[in-house]
């Protein structure tokens, strides 16, 4: 699975069309975000690649979840969200 890693700088376009890229690849994206600026970026781009990959007939849905990661030796609480096709 891959995984994005979002900033509360990062961009929500450029995240949206990785996004939208390694669904139609691999199918499955974990976004991994800490804090809510990087958050509000992540969702951001979930829905901005929603409008990518609807004209190809696919439709995204997105499980939320925590995980710990370690950040320059420190252990941080981070959500991560798992974006996938629906699956019918």
């Amino acid at each position: 699975m891959s995984i994005l890693k979002v900033s509360a700088k990062s961009n929500p376009n450029s995240i949206a069309g990785a996004l939208a890229g390694f669904v139609r690849e691999s199918g499955t994206v974990e976004i991994q975000a800490i804090g809510a600026g990087a958050l509000n970026q992540a969702i951001k781009a979930i829905a901005i690649a929603r409008g990518f990959v609807a004209p190809s007939g696919i439709e995204l849905i997105c499980i939320p979840a925590f995980t710990d990661v370690e950040i320059d030796g420190v252990e941080k609480t981070a959500i991560k969200l798992i974006v996938e096709p629906r699956r019918r």
